[in-house]
Protein backbone atom coordinates (compact mmCIF):
# COMPACT_ATOMS: atom_id res chain seq x y z
CA UNK A 1 0.00 0.00 0.00
CA UNK A 2 1.37 3.40 -1.02
CA UNK A 3 2.24 5.70 1.87
CA UNK A 4 0.42 9.01 1.87
CA UNK A 5 2.86 11.95 1.53
CA UNK A 6 3.49 13.78 4.79
CA UNK A 7 4.30 17.02 2.95
CA UNK A 8 4.08 18.37 -0.61
CA UNK A 9 5.79 21.45 -1.98
CA UNK A 10 8.71 22.59 -4.11
CA UNK A 11 12.45 22.05 -4.16
CA UNK A 12 14.27 25.15 -5.37
CA UNK A 13 17.89 25.84 -6.27
CA UNK A 14 18.33 29.31 -7.74
CA UNK A 15 16.11 29.26 -10.86
CA UNK A 16 15.66 25.48 -10.88
CA UNK A 17 12.39 24.39 -9.27
CA UNK A 18 10.48 21.11 -9.13
CA UNK A 19 7.52 19.71 -7.27
CA UNK A 20 8.44 17.24 -4.51
CA UNK A 21 6.79 15.14 -1.83
CA UNK A 22 8.10 13.96 1.52
CA UNK A 23 7.31 10.82 3.53
CA UNK A 24 8.76 9.71 6.88
CA UNK A 25 11.74 7.39 6.45
CA UNK A 26 10.92 5.51 9.66
CA UNK A 27 7.71 4.02 11.02
CA UNK A 28 6.35 3.06 14.43
CA UNK A 29 3.10 1.56 13.14
CA UNK A 30 4.10 -1.98 14.15
CA UNK A 31 4.89 -1.00 17.74
CA UNK A 32 2.64 -2.56 20.37
CA UNK A 33 0.31 0.13 21.70
CA UNK A 34 -2.20 -0.03 24.54
CA UNK A 35 -5.36 1.85 25.43
CA UNK A 36 -6.15 2.80 29.02
CA UNK A 37 -9.31 1.06 30.21
CA UNK A 38 -11.61 1.21 33.20
CA UNK A 39 -10.87 -2.06 35.00
CA UNK A 40 -14.45 -2.24 36.38
CA UNK A 41 -16.31 -1.73 33.08
CA UNK A 42 -13.74 -2.61 30.44
CA UNK A 43 -14.48 0.68 28.66
CA UNK A 44 -11.80 2.98 27.26
CA UNK A 45 -10.81 5.99 29.32
CA UNK A 46 -11.10 9.30 27.43
CA UNK A 47 -8.67 12.14 28.18
CA UNK A 48 -9.85 15.74 28.02
CA UNK A 49 -8.42 19.17 28.74
CA UNK A 50 -9.71 20.46 32.06
CA UNK A 51 -9.49 23.99 33.46
CA UNK A 52 -6.93 23.87 36.28
CA UNK A 53 -9.04 26.09 38.59
CA UNK A 54 -12.69 25.40 37.76
CA UNK A 55 -12.19 21.71 36.98
CA UNK A 56 -14.58 22.00 34.02
CA UNK A 57 -13.89 20.42 30.63
CA UNK A 58 -12.64 23.00 28.07
CA UNK A 59 -14.35 22.93 24.66
CA UNK A 60 -12.05 22.44 21.66
CA UNK A 61 -12.95 25.84 20.18
CA UNK A 62 -11.84 27.49 23.45
CA UNK A 63 -8.38 25.88 23.48
CA UNK A 64 -5.56 28.33 22.64
CA UNK A 65 -1.76 28.24 22.81
CA UNK A 66 -0.17 30.27 25.59
CA UNK A 67 3.43 31.32 26.24
CA UNK A 68 4.24 31.84 29.96
CA UNK A 69 5.59 35.25 30.95
CA UNK A 70 5.06 34.91 34.69
CA UNK A 71 3.18 32.94 37.34
CA UNK A 72 -0.28 32.18 35.93
CA UNK A 73 0.30 34.84 33.28
CA UNK A 74 0.42 33.91 29.58
CA UNK A 75 0.62 35.51 26.14
CA UNK A 76 -2.11 33.91 24.01
CA UNK A 77 -1.49 33.13 20.34
CA UNK A 78 -4.21 32.09 17.90
CA UNK A 79 -3.76 29.29 15.36
CA UNK A 80 -3.78 31.66 12.37
CA UNK A 81 -0.96 33.71 13.96
CA UNK A 82 1.17 30.59 14.32
CA UNK A 83 0.43 29.43 10.77
CA UNK A 84 1.41 32.80 9.25
CA UNK A 85 4.96 32.74 10.68
CA UNK A 86 7.75 32.23 8.11
CA UNK A 87 5.41 31.58 5.17
CA UNK A 88 8.33 31.39 2.71
CA UNK A 89 9.47 28.07 4.12
CA UNK A 90 6.00 26.55 4.40
CA UNK A 91 5.85 25.09 0.89
CA UNK A 92 9.31 25.67 -0.57
CA UNK A 93 12.66 24.06 0.26
CA UNK A 94 14.97 26.80 -1.01
CA UNK A 95 18.52 25.42 -0.97
CA UNK A 96 20.88 28.37 -0.65
CA UNK A 97 23.81 26.79 1.22
CA UNK A 98 25.96 23.70 0.63
CA UNK A 99 28.49 22.07 2.94
CA UNK A 100 30.61 18.88 2.90
CA UNK A 101 28.65 15.92 4.24
CA UNK A 102 31.37 14.86 6.67
CA UNK A 103 31.35 18.31 8.30
CA UNK A 104 27.96 17.65 9.96
CA UNK A 105 28.27 15.30 12.93
CA UNK A 106 25.66 12.63 13.64
CA UNK A 107 24.42 14.35 16.78
CA UNK A 108 22.85 17.17 14.75
CA UNK A 109 20.67 14.75 12.74
CA UNK A 110 17.13 14.45 14.09
CA UNK A 111 14.38 12.89 11.91
CA UNK A 112 14.82 11.46 8.38
CA UNK A 113 12.35 11.84 5.49
CA UNK A 114 12.41 10.53 1.92
CA UNK A 115 12.17 13.31 -0.66
CA UNK A 116 11.12 12.44 -4.22
CA UNK A 117 9.63 14.17 -7.30
CA UNK A 118 5.92 14.81 -7.03
CA UNK A 119 5.27 14.67 -10.78
CA UNK A 120 7.06 13.31 -13.89
CA UNK A 121 7.69 16.79 -15.31
CA UNK A 122 9.93 17.65 -12.36
CA UNK A 123 12.11 14.52 -12.40
CA UNK A 124 14.84 16.04 -14.59
CA UNK A 125 15.28 19.10 -12.36
CA UNK A 126 15.24 16.86 -9.27
CA UNK A 127 17.91 14.58 -10.80
CA UNK A 128 20.18 17.50 -11.66
CA UNK A 129 20.11 18.84 -8.09
CA UNK A 130 20.61 15.35 -6.62
CA UNK A 131 23.48 14.31 -8.91
CA UNK A 132 25.29 17.65 -8.58
CA UNK A 133 25.41 17.24 -4.80
CA UNK A 134 26.43 13.58 -5.13
CA UNK A 135 29.39 14.21 -7.46
CA UNK A 136 30.77 16.96 -5.22
CA UNK A 137 30.01 15.04 -1.98
CA UNK A 138 27.97 17.96 -0.71
CA UNK A 139 24.69 18.26 1.15
CA UNK A 140 22.23 21.12 0.92
CA UNK A 141 21.09 23.19 3.90
CA UNK A 142 17.68 24.85 3.89
CA UNK A 143 14.72 25.61 6.15
CA UNK A 144 11.23 24.13 6.29
CA UNK A 145 8.20 24.53 8.53
CA UNK A 146 7.23 21.19 10.09
CA UNK A 147 4.53 20.97 12.76
CA UNK A 148 4.38 24.77 13.01
CA UNK A 149 8.10 25.10 13.73
CA UNK A 150 10.69 26.26 11.25
CA UNK A 151 13.45 23.68 11.14
CA UNK A 152 16.87 23.72 9.55
CA UNK A 153 17.06 20.71 7.22
CA UNK A 154 19.84 18.83 5.44
CA UNK A 155 19.36 17.31 1.98
CA UNK A 156 21.53 14.25 1.34
CA UNK A 157 21.55 12.36 -2.03
CA UNK A 158 20.64 8.69 -1.59
CA UNK A 159 20.34 6.46 -4.64
CA UNK A 160 17.59 7.78 -6.90
CA UNK A 161 16.20 10.07 -4.22
CA UNK A 162 17.17 12.49 -1.48
CA UNK A 163 17.05 11.98 2.28
CA UNK A 164 15.92 15.11 4.10
CA UNK A 165 17.09 15.25 7.71
CA UNK A 166 15.66 17.75 10.15
CA UNK A 167 18.51 19.19 12.20
CA UNK A 168 18.46 19.77 15.93
CA UNK A 169 18.42 23.31 17.27
CA UNK A 170 21.65 24.64 18.73
CA UNK A 171 20.31 24.64 22.29
CA UNK A 172 19.39 20.94 22.00
CA UNK A 173 22.94 19.67 21.47
CA UNK A 174 25.11 19.31 24.58
CA UNK A 175 28.88 19.70 24.54
CA UNK A 176 30.50 16.29 25.04
CA UNK A 177 33.63 17.71 26.70
CA UNK A 178 31.84 18.37 29.98
CA UNK A 179 30.76 14.71 30.14
CA UNK A 180 34.03 13.09 29.04
CA UNK A 181 36.50 15.33 30.89
CA UNK A 182 36.57 13.04 33.95
CA UNK A 183 37.91 10.14 31.86
CA UNK A 184 41.61 9.66 32.52
CA UNK A 185 44.37 9.89 29.92
CA UNK A 186 45.95 6.56 30.81
CA UNK A 187 46.95 4.47 27.82
CA UNK A 188 45.76 0.83 27.69
CA UNK A 189 48.12 -2.02 28.48
CA UNK A 190 50.13 -2.94 25.39
CA UNK A 191 49.56 -6.65 26.04
CA UNK A 192 45.81 -6.13 26.35
CA UNK A 193 45.29 -4.41 23.00
CA UNK A 194 46.04 -7.43 20.73
CA UNK A 195 43.60 -9.55 22.74
CA UNK A 196 40.81 -7.00 22.37
CA UNK A 197 41.51 -6.61 18.65
CA UNK A 198 41.47 -10.38 18.18
CA UNK A 199 38.19 -10.66 20.08
CA UNK A 200 36.62 -7.90 17.96
CA UNK A 201 37.77 -9.60 14.75
CA UNK A 202 36.24 -12.93 15.82
CA UNK A 203 32.91 -11.31 16.69
CA UNK A 204 32.68 -9.13 13.56
CA UNK A 205 29.86 -9.72 11.09
CA UNK A 206 28.00 -7.74 8.45
CA UNK A 207 25.22 -5.43 9.53
CA UNK A 208 21.77 -6.99 9.56
CA UNK A 209 18.37 -5.65 10.63
CA UNK A 210 18.03 -8.56 13.06
CA UNK A 211 20.60 -6.80 15.27
CA UNK A 212 17.98 -4.25 16.30
CA UNK A 213 14.96 -6.45 16.96
CA UNK A 214 12.83 -5.70 20.03
CA UNK A 215 12.62 -8.82 22.22
CA UNK A 216 10.32 -7.06 24.71
CA UNK A 217 7.73 -6.41 21.99
CA UNK A 218 7.97 -10.03 20.85
CA UNK A 219 7.21 -11.20 24.39
CA UNK A 220 4.29 -8.77 24.62
CA UNK A 221 2.85 -10.14 21.38
CA UNK A 222 3.19 -13.68 22.75
CA UNK A 223 1.32 -12.68 25.91
CA UNK A 224 -1.40 -10.96 23.87
CA UNK A 225 -1.78 -14.00 21.61
CA UNK A 226 -2.04 -16.29 24.64
CA UNK A 227 -4.73 -14.07 26.17
CA UNK A 228 -6.67 -14.10 22.88
CA UNK A 229 -6.68 -17.89 22.84
CA UNK A 230 -7.65 -18.11 26.47
CA UNK A 231 -10.43 -15.56 25.92
CA UNK A 232 -11.60 -14.53 29.36
CA UNK A 233 -10.08 -17.41 31.29
CA UNK A 234 -7.87 -16.19 34.16
CA UNK A 235 -4.22 -16.95 33.51
CA UNK A 236 -1.78 -18.06 36.16
CA UNK A 237 1.21 -15.78 36.39
CA UNK A 238 4.38 -17.61 37.27
CA UNK A 239 6.60 -16.03 39.87
CA UNK A 240 9.76 -14.61 38.38
CA UNK A 241 12.97 -16.26 39.39
CA UNK A 242 15.19 -13.93 41.32
CA UNK A 243 18.28 -13.05 39.35
CA UNK A 244 21.51 -14.22 40.98
CA UNK A 245 23.50 -11.48 42.64
CA UNK A 246 26.70 -10.49 40.86
CA UNK A 247 29.92 -11.78 42.43
CA UNK A 248 31.74 -9.48 44.79
CA UNK A 249 35.17 -10.09 43.28
CA UNK A 250 36.31 -8.04 40.28
CA UNK A 251 37.61 -10.19 37.40
CA UNK A 252 40.85 -9.06 35.86
CA UNK A 253 40.25 -7.65 32.36
CA UNK A 254 43.09 -9.68 30.85
CA UNK A 255 41.69 -12.91 32.30
CA UNK A 256 38.21 -12.09 31.00
CA UNK A 257 39.54 -11.45 27.51
CA UNK A 258 41.56 -14.67 27.49
CA UNK A 259 38.52 -16.64 28.65
CA UNK A 260 36.38 -15.02 25.94
CA UNK A 261 38.85 -16.01 23.24
CA UNK A 262 39.34 -19.48 24.68
CA UNK A 263 35.59 -20.02 24.84
CA UNK A 264 35.18 -19.27 21.16
CA UNK A 265 37.89 -21.78 20.22
CA UNK A 266 36.04 -24.64 21.94
CA UNK A 267 33.90 -26.73 19.56
CA UNK A 268 30.20 -26.20 20.04
CA UNK A 269 28.20 -29.25 21.10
Amino acid sequence: MAIRPYWKGYLKLSLVTCGVQMVPATSESDRVRFHTLNRLTGNRVVSRYVDSLTGKVVKQEDEVKGYPRGDDDYVMLEDDELENVALDSTRTIDVSTFTPRDSIEWIWLDTPYYLSPNEPVGQEAFSVIRDAMETQKMVGISRLIIARRERAVMLEPRGKGIVLWTLRYGDEVRDDESYFKSIGKEKPDADMMPLVQKLIKKQTRDWDASMVIDPVQDRLLDIIETRKKALKKPSKVKAKKQAPEPPDNVINIMDALRKSLAGEKRPRK
